[in-house]
C-alpha cells in the first residue's frame, strides 16, 4: 500500500508542495485579517481551526504521497459509493447553515461531505475503466453507467443545495470523459439540450440562486440583491496597486463584506495588499498549476494521467470560478478559494488530492507506472 525509499525521498516534487504551502500560509494570514478584532483579546475560533486544518492537511498531503496509485484508485471506488450514502444522509440529516444543509457537525468543525465526491470521484472513474493490456478507446456505451452515477452525486449536492459544487463536479467528470475518449457528438449533443432545457432548469433553480444570475447580468439593488457583489469590487478597488495595509482594510474591518473570510477571501487579500500581493497569489497559483500539468505530461502511461487530470481539474475550476465571481465575472455561487478560504474540509480534501498527484508523479522514477 505504501511506497517510500530514499529515491521517492529523493524525487518527491518538493516545487509544488512548497508552492502550495505557500498559498496555504498566505490563506490563513488573511483568514487571521479577516477574522481579526482590535478590540478581541483572544485570536478568534476561525484562526485557530484554520491552522488546525493546515497542520493536518500538511500531514495528509504526505500521507498521500506515499500511497501506490493502484491503492488508491481501489480504495477510492468503493469509498465513491460511501460517499453518496454521505450525501443522502446530510440531505436528511445534515446540519444546517445559511439556509443550506450541506454539513455534518462532528463537534470540532463541521464537514462538508460534497467535498469528498471531487477525491474520491477521480478514483472511481479511474478504477472503472482501469485495465492492464493496451489502452484502447472504451466503446460509447461503456460510459453510460459512470456518467449515470455522475449525475446522481451533482443532483445530491445541487439538492443541498449546492450549485458551485455541483457544477465543478460535472464539469470535471466531463473533462475526464473527453479524455478517456467519450464523443464530441455527445458533448455537442448534451449542451444543445442544457440549452433548449434551460426554462426548465431556470424553474428548478431557488429563488437566491435566481437572483445572483440576474445580479451578474446586472439586476438587482446595489442595497439588497448586488450589495455582496458591490463591496467586494469596492474592496478589490479600493486596495489600489500596494493595498491599505495588513488588517488595514475598512470594507473588512467594518464588516461590510460578508463571507470575508470564505468565499470572499480574495477581496480582503485585493484591499489589503492591493493588485501587487493579489498578482502574486495568483502568480503562485499559475506556477502550481503550470507545474502539476507539466508533471502530469511526463507520465508516460494513460490511467495514472487520468487520476492525476482528475484530482487537479477540481482545484483549478474552484480556483477560476472563485477569483471570477469575486471580480463580479461569474455568477455567485458559492466556492472557496482552494488553499486559501477558511474551512477545514475544502483544505484536506485539496491536500489529499495534491499527495496523491505527488505520490504518482514521485514513482514515475522509481518505477515504470
Amino acid at each position: 500500500m505504501f511506497f517510500i525509499s530514499k529515491r521517492f525521498v529523493r524525487y518527491f516534487d518538493w516545487v509544488s508542495f512548497f508552492l502550495v504551502l505557500a498559498i496555504a500560509l498566505i490563506g490563513i494570514t488573511f483568514v487571521y485579517s479577516a477574522t481579526y478584532k482590535h478590540c478581541a483579546v483572544d485570536i478568534s475560533i476561525f484562526f485557530k481551526k484554520q491552522l488546525f486544518g493546515l497542520l493536518t492537511g500538511i500531514c495528509i498531503y504526505f500521507f498521500c504521497s506515499m500511497l501506490d496509485y493502484r491503492t488508491v484508485c481501489r480504495v477510492g471506488f468503493f469509498l465513491y459509493f460511501a460517499s453518496i450514502g454521505i450525501l443522502i444522509f446530510t440531505m436528511l440529516k445534515g446540519s444546517m447553515g445559511m439556509g443550506a444543509q450541506r454539513w455534518i457537525d462532528v463537534g470540532l468543525f463541521k464537514f462538508q461531505p460534497s467535498e469528498l465526491s471531487k477525491l474520491f470521484f477521480p478514483m472511481f472513474i479511474t478504477y472503472y475503466f482501469l485495465n492492464d493490456e493496451e489502452i484502447t478507446t472504451p466503446p460509447q456505451e461503456a460510459f453510460i453507467i459512470p456518467f449515470l452515477i455522475m449525475l446522481v452525486s451533482a443532483i445530491l449536492v445541487l439538492k443541498q443545495p449546492d450549485l458551485g459544487t455541483s457544477l465543478i463536479l460535472l464539469f470535471s467528470g466531463s473533462i475526464m470523459f473527453w479524455f478517456i475518449g467519450l464523443s464530441k457528438n455527445f458533448f455537442i449533443t448534451l449542451g444543445m439540450i442544457v440549452l433548449i432545457t434551460t426554462p426548465i432548469s431556470w424553474q428548478c433553480l431557488k429563488t437566491y440562486q435566481k437572483k445572483r444570475i440576474l445580479v451578474f447580468l446586472g439586476y438587482g439593488d446595489s442595497q439588497k440583491e448586488r450589495y455582496q457583489i458591490e463591496q467586494s469590487k469596492i474592496a478589490v478597488g479600493s486596495g489600489g496597486f500596494w493595498g491599505k495595509g495588513f488588517l488595514e482594510g475598512t470594507q473588512n474591518k467594518l464588516s461590510f463584506l460578508p463571507e470575508s473570510r470564505t468565499d470572499f477571501i480574495f477581496s480582503v487579500i485585493c484591499e489589503e495588499v492591493g493588485l501587487a500581493g493579489a498578482s502574486f497569489l495568483l502568480f503562485l497559483y499559475f506556477l502550481l498549476f503550470f507545474r502539476l500539468f507539466l508533471m502530469i505530461g511526463s507520465l508516460s502511461t494513460f490511467y495514472p494521467q487520468l487520476l492525476c487530470l482528475g484530482l487537479i481539474m477540481h482545484i483549478v475550476f474552484s480556483t477560476i470560478i472563485n477569483i471570477g465571481m469575486v471580480l463580479d465575472l461569474l455568477p455567485v455561487v458559492g466556492i472557496p478559494l482552494p488553499f486559501a478560504s477558511y474551512g477545514i474540509t475544502h483544505l484536506w480534501i485539496g491536500f489529499a488530492s495534491l499527495g496523491c498527484i505527488n505520490s504518482i508523479t514521485s514513482q514515475r522514477y522509481v518505477h515504470d507506472l
